[in-house]
């Protein structure tokens, strides 16, 4: 596994949201949602202005570095196929939504994990993004949700094909790129070595072990999810990834409901590392807050397991 670094401070406040679309103009009824066609920058607005009080009460919390929810801009939309929210979608670096994330982001001196719906201007094609911007506003890098899912469960269904592709691996990246897997880019920040993983790729054996491996201390999962299956798997998956790979792990979820869907979120987000659960550090009821010790992670685990060193990738990969 790659050493990480020791530069910087071993201790920060992390942050992540946990709400819903703060839009009040949403209609009542879903056959009526053609009605927002003429109004969604208003509807991106709204909830960049609501992230933007949340960033300031974390700052005032001691917050360090804040990851907000996935596709925060907006309502989840991918719960139905209407082609209207494809106009939602912009540029990672200079667009509406990452423009006053980088104010914020140099206004409160925080570290800012931005995931938008992203419109490549080059190949006009769209993602799912996580923007990751330093204290100082400047943009460190982008990374592109690599598996999009589509399907149903007992609660909805859920269509993400329709709006965003999965990650070509060519997300932007400055020089805070220390990864050297260009679909599991890792950022190196003032706090510490971020990584981002967005919502169904959590399921994925490769996803959390590309990170690590690419020198990950902190991993930010922003979710949107929902479900009897998925809440069970929310408590049981990145304990586990934190644990083998010895990272701190960080799965933000959407808490309560949206019109006209009606379509509840569990939220539940939460902080973990290699040996289980951190306490809340500060209470905020649409903000999951903990104190992250990156030291941990160059200590020997208490359990006595030396997981890096007797790993047999000979046998798993047929690699040495």
């Amino acid at each position: 596994m790659t050493a990480r670094s020791s530069n910087g401070p071993r201790m920060l406040r992390a942050a992540m949201t946990q709400t819903v679309n703060a839009y009040r103009g949403m209609p009542a009824r879903i056959e009526d949602l053609g009605s927002l066609g003429g109004r969604l920058d208003d509807v991106r607005r709204a909830n960049v202005d609501h992230h933007l009080e949340l960033i300031e009460s974390a700052a005032g919390a001691g917050v360090n570095a804040i990851c907000l929810g996935e596709l925060f801009p907006a309502p989840y939309f991918a719960l139905g196929g209407d082609p209207m929210w494809v106009a939602l979608a912009e540029d990672a670096f200079d667009g509406p939504t990452i423009t006053s994330m980088r104010r914020a982001a140099k206004h409160h001196g925080v570290v800012i994990v931005a995931p938008i719906y992203e419109l490549d201007a080059q190949s006009g094609k769209r993602f799912n993004t996580a923007v990751v911007i330093d204290e100082h506003g400047a943009v460190l890098g982008t990374y592109r949700k690599t598996h999009i899912p589509y399907g149903a469960n007992e609660q909805g269904s859920f269509h993400e094909n329709l709006y965003y592709e999965r990650s070509d691996g060519k997300n932007r990246l400055g020089d805070s790129n220390v990864g050297t897997n260009p679909y599991f880019p890792v950022f190196a920040t003032s706090v510490g070595r971020i990584g981002v993983a967005i919502c169904y790729d959590r399921h994925f054996e490769g996803v959390m072990q590309s990170l690590a491996h690419g020198g990950a201390e902190l991993i930010f999962s922003p979710a949107v999810t929902f479900g009897a299956k998925s809440q069970r798997m929310w408590h049981l998956e990145f304990g586990v990834d934190a644990a083998r790979h010895n990272v701190f792990i960080g799965g933000s979820n959407r808490h309560g409901v949206e019109a006209p869907w009606g379509q509840p979120y569990f939220g539940e987000s939460h902080f973990v590392g290699p040996n289980g659960v951190l306490a809340e550090a500060s209470h905020h009821p649409k903000l999951a807050i903990a104190d992250v010790d990156l030291q941990v992670l160059s200590t020997a685990d208490p359990s006595g397991w030396n997981l890096p060193r007797d790993i047999r990738y000979d046998i798993y990969t047929g690699r040495k």
